[in-house]
């Protein structure tokens, strides 16, 4: 697991979440734990470190 740091897309605080780095292409929504918005996260990993995480609002 690696701790990965970025602004919510709702509330612009950053933020962190642990990314699992053994999953090489992930996508998932997790609440933002400032806002409590939902944040659909989609990160890519080449096994050992995290490569790429977008972060996305999601529209409700």
């Amino acid at each position: 697991m690696e701790e990965y740091f970025f602004q919510c897309p709702y509330c612009w605080e950053e933020i962190s979440m642990l990314i699992d780095v053994s999953v090489t292409h992930q996508t998932y929504i997790e609440d933002c734990e400032v806002c409590c918005n939902p944040i659909q996260v989609t990160a890519v990993t080449d096994g050992t470190v995290v490569e790429y995480v977008d972060a996305n609002s999601i529209e409700q």
